[in-house]
């Protein structure tokens, strides 16, 4: 197997685990209840999406056609550390926190496919055209983590805290993106 096996087929294999973590989720729904089953919910969710985002090398290909003129802006290792330290390991530390904190800090997950979600439209609306993601973000993230937005909220014990936090770092999450890309663009443009 090459050593690069996993930069190219991450995706892929996030879409498998998360059919079978969702295959679990009655079994983890019944010993946690709802509110923390929604938290749970947003990573096997997000793992779908992912598949449909970046499949084929789709996503990178976008945004570096889109913003550089297919100079790569985006590289395939930062795409994976965005996507499995970013989403991955971000909302499994927010089930963690929701689990053993605070139920309110599974807004973190929350957030994270909501602004996401928030990206793509808007993104599809200023451009009036599809990008990679859009429909799962539509399909799944929308109802899925609006749902999940109204169930935690309504949580006792979950504070304004809790939501300034969970959007604070979704939105710090996809700034740090951002920054990245426009550092590599000025480092294009320089060279």
């Amino acid at each position: 197997m090459r050593s690069d096996w996993f930069l190219h087929n991450w995706m892929y294999a996030g879409f498998l685990a998360g059919l079978f973590l969702l295959a679990v989720a009655p079994v983890f729904a019944a010993a946690v209840g709802l509110p923390l089953l929604l938290v749970y919910l947003q990573l096997p969710v997000y793992m779908l999406h992912q598949l449909e985002e970046h499949y084929d090398d789709r996503f990178r290909k976008f945004v570096n056609d889109l913003l550089a003129g297919g100079r790569e802006v985006l590289s395939t290792p930062a795409v994976v550390v965005v996507n499995v330290v970013g989403v991955w390991v971000v909302i499994l530390i927010a089930l963690y926190l929701a689990r053993f904190v605070g139920l309110g800090l599974g807004l973190i997950a929350i957030y994270l496919t909501l602004v996401n979600a928030l990206v793509h439209v808007v993104g599809a609306v200023v451009q009036r055209r599809y990008n990679p993601g859009l429909a799962t973000a539509v399909v799944l993230f929308l109802p899925v983590g609006l749902y999940a937005l109204m169930v935690v909220s309504a949580t006792p014990g979950v504070t304004t805290t809790d939501h300034v936090v969970g959007l604070a770092v979704a939105i710090l999450i996809h700034v740090a993106i951002a920054a990245h890309i426009r550092q590599r663009m000025a480092g294009l443009s320089a060279a």
